[in-house]
């Protein structure tokens, strides 16, 4: 419990530090909206009205995996840049457990691009929230979100070794989104990009929401991604404890 609960305050602590960057406030604003924007008048020239509802809900994911992949990516250098890198790896936990709360604060800020394109949708393009599964959406929602929050950790381990994540970063956010059919079908991709979505947790998020607004087993999908991310949680976990030994061996924990 006490772990529990220093989890739940420290993301709580880093979404509030999050709301205060003007940066992350405005790529939090604008971008999904422009994502929903685009989404919606691409289905449309493609005669696909009757699938306005998806593009909403493809372009909302497409926000959440911006939200984890930038905000895990920077998660080390930024803790670098304010100069509290060193604190955060001197206290007394795990650096899974201290790092985990900022993956999940940026998942649960992405949590906002999926709200506001439902909302944008609904507003000015008149798109009816006709979701088959209204349940099944409501509660699979918070659940992929916090998978990919976990899928944040083994990025942000993975970025600690390079020396510019943004970079890498900016590389990975489309190419993912295609391949894990979070806006385009899977059906229409490259037959070599079958196995890469299936070991994505992105492909099962997108999945089971997409199956509770058209219809379609929500919940053994919700449980794929929460198992995939479940793995990333044990690979980030035993990445950061060897990045952190390398680190303060070579003392060159507070270098960028």
């Amino acid at each position: 419990m006490k772990t529990l609960r220093m989890i739940a305050i420290g993301t709580l602590l880093h979404v509030k530090q999050l709301s205060r960057s003007g940066l992350e406030l405005t790529i939090s604003l604008f971008i999904p909206i422009v994502q929903a924007t685009l989404a919606v008048y691409l289905f449309r020239s493609g005669g696909e009205s009757h699938r306005l509802l998806d593009a909403a809900v493809g372009a909302g994911m497409m926000g959440v995996w911006s939200s984890v992949l930038f905000g895990s990516g920077g998660a080390i250098q930024s803790q670098r840049w304010q100069g509290t890198l060193e604190m955060i790896m001197l206290a007394p936990r795990r650096p899974v457990l201290v790092l985990l709360p900022i993956t999940l604060a940026t998942a649960l800020t992405g949590t906002y691009a999926l709200l506001a394109t439902l909302l944008w949708g609904r507003l000015l393009y008149g798109i009816r929230l006709d979701f088959v599964h209204p349940a099944a959406f409501v509660a699979a929602a918070p659940v992929v979100i916090l998978s990919l929050g976990m899928f944040g950790l083994l990025l942000a381990a993975t970025f600690v070794l390079l020396r510019n994540a943004n970079a890498l970063a900016n590389t990975l956010e489309y190419p993912v989104w295609l391949v894990s059919g979070i806006l385009v079908p899977i059906t229409v991709l490259p037959t070599w990009t079958t196995p890469l979505a299936a070991a994505l947790p992105t492909t099962w998020a997108a999945r089971a929401l997409r199956e509770a607004t058209a219809g379609g087993p929500v919940w053994p999908s919700v449980g794929i991604c929460a198992g995939i991310s479940l793995i990333c949680l044990a690979l980030g976990a035993f990445a950061l404890t060897h990045v952190e030994r390398r680190a303060r061996a070579a003392a060159t924990l507070a270098l960028a």
